[in-house]
């Protein structure tokens, strides 16, 4: 297979919203967690404090999914690069890299969502089962 230099330039607008998401993510974690960590020292609640670590997993995700989806932008320029210079074989070659970046990134952010979700159900749980002792009396 040939690629030609406008091939990787095709991912581009892929990576780009990929990363804004991923961004985006990050910031809505960060905010998350800043509220957490108050209600903990005002609380020292287990539960909030298992949502605490729940989120530290999360980060660490999110970290490894920005920086594959910023090796795979990397590497679409090297290949471009590459294949400037005449090089089309190692420019193949980082392409398939990239492509490869990409999909780790994607997978770790499936693999976040899971937890997000996963979260999400426990803090529905407590819910139900506060619920379940008695209906919420608002002031």
């Amino acid at each position: 297979m040939e690629i030609t230099l406008t091939t990787p330039a095709l991912l581009f607008p892929a990576l780009s919203l990929l990363l804004l998401a991923f961004t985006n993510r990050f910031m809505s974690l960060a905010k998350l967690i800043r509220d957490l960590k108050h209600r903990y020292q005002t609380s020292h609640s287990h539960l909030v404090f298992g949502q605490i670590q729940n989120l530290r997993t999360r980060l660490f995700l999110i970290r490894n999914m920005q920086a594959m989806g910023i090796a795979s932008m990397f590497s679409c320029v090297l290949c471009m690069f590459m294949l400037y210079r005449g090089w089309q074989t190692a420019g193949e070659i980082i392409f398939g890299v990239s492509l490869v970046l990409l999909m780790v990134s994607m997978s770790l952010s499936f693999r976040e969502i899971q937890i997000s979700v996963k979260a999400l159900e426990l803090e529905l749980s407590d819910l139900e089962q506060g619920e379940a002792s008695g209906p919420l009396v608002l002031p």
